[in-house]
């Protein structure tokens, strides 16, 4: 049994939190609305007022925080570094710019705190079902240190040095972005050829198109079900940092900046927390004077 703390028990961080329970894990959590936290209480963790006090005594840390001011506050102004046993191993599951994770990382080495980047892909069925991608940056023997405790929540890989974890879980977003922009205009092609899209999905699964945003997302936009795993204000969030990544290492990336672009417009018409299975909206709207592309089941 390991002491762990999970701070941000929201949409990922619960069920993270869950599986390490699971596993057989002392679990101690905290969250900024404590309710969410509270919740965890029924599956054996031990909510904590503040995330200082939630992190005293644990071997391992995990954050699963909205961006990288998020994880700052958490960590230096909320005195959760000063709390952490020097022995402890951070690892900061959060999306987060690569920069950022080399800065907190340098900033928990000064203090003799081992520092993990490891963002996570899988949404919240990989969370609950323990299936997640986890992308590890940082040192070799620190992540085999910890890979143990990862276990449960899916497949463990050290990708790199400090920062490649996020790096790797960019490049995640660019192919989810633009994924699910190209199944959403198929969807709408298909709608105004007159074919059936739930049809349409069942007749190419298994073909070269296939993926899992196929499977889920096309299954959303099918249902028109946008309850948000991935709310559209985080995919863009991480889009604008592979923007970011690409202008400083000199690359142009047309497809994705087409991608951010019609996220960005998505998120200013008020849509931040529908799904970014939503885009479809997006491009339904922007096709408006042409209704036969929406849906045919409708």
């Amino acid at each position: 049994m390991t002491r762990i703390a999970f701070l941000g028990t929201g949409l990922m961080g619960a069920p993270m939190a869950r599986r390490l329970l699971g596993a057989g894990h002392h679990v101690t959590v905290w969250n900024r609305s404590p309710e969410k936290a509270q919740v965890l209480a029924q599956a054996g963790a031990v909510p904590a007022a503040d995330p200082a006090q939630a992190v005293a005594g644990a071997e391992v840390v995990f954050t699963m925080l909205a961006d990288g001011a998020a994880v700052a506050d958490v960590l230096f102004a909320r005195g959760v570094a000063d709390a952490m046993s020097r022995d402890a191993v951070l690892v900061d599951t959060s999306s987060i710019a690569p920069a950022q994770a080399r800065d907190h990382a340098a900033a928990l080495a000064a203090r003799g705190i081992a520092a993990v980047d490891c963002p996570v892909s899988g949404g919240v069925p990989g969370a609950e079902n323990g299936t997640l991608a986890l992308m590890a940056g940082g040192d070799a023997a620190v992540i085999a240190r910890i890979a143990d405790v990862m276990a449960p929540l899916g497949r463990l890989t050290h990708v790199g040095p400090t920062g490649a974890g996020q790096v790797c879980k960019l490049a995640n977003q660019q192919i989810v972005a633009i994924t699910i922009g190209a199944v959403a205009e198929a969807m709408m092609l298909v709608s105004s050829g007159g074919a059936d899209r739930a049809k349409f999905r069942d007749a190419i699964r298994g073909g070269f198109a296939e993926s899992r945003i196929l499977e889920l997302h096309g299954g959303r936009m099918i249902a028109r079900d946008f309850q948000p795993g991935g709310p559209s204000r985080f995919q863009l969030k991480d889009l604008n940092a592979v923007a970011d990544l690409a202008a400083g290492a000199g690359l142009t990336l047309p497809l994705t900046e087409t991608v951010r672009a019609g996220f960005s417009d998505f998120v200013a018409s008020g849509h931040g927390d529908t799904d970014h299975s939503g885009l479809l909206l997006h491009l339904e709207a922007m096709n408006a004077a042409h209704p036969e592309a929406r849906t045919t089941d409708d």
